[in-house]
């Protein structure tokens, strides 16, 4: 069972992860094969505060 998880900022709409979900899974069956049921995707929202680039915050980066 494959799993495909992606981290991003959080402020996305249901219907925007909802098109994402399942492109990914399209993609997936596309290019490796399989059964769409048989794909997982985990989508985890992380808000600025929580995430880093070069030792300084997102949320600091205006």
């Amino acid at each position: 069972m494959p799993v495909i998880r992606v981290e991003m900022f959080a402020g996305r709409s249901a219907e925007q992860k909802r098109a994402l979900a399942k492109e990914l899974t399209e993609a997936f069956i596309r290019t490796a094969g399989g059964k769409p049921e048989s794909v997982q995707v985990v989508l985890t929202d992380v808000e600025k505060e929580n995430w880093a680039s070069g030792g300084v915050l997102f949320s600091d980066k205006g």
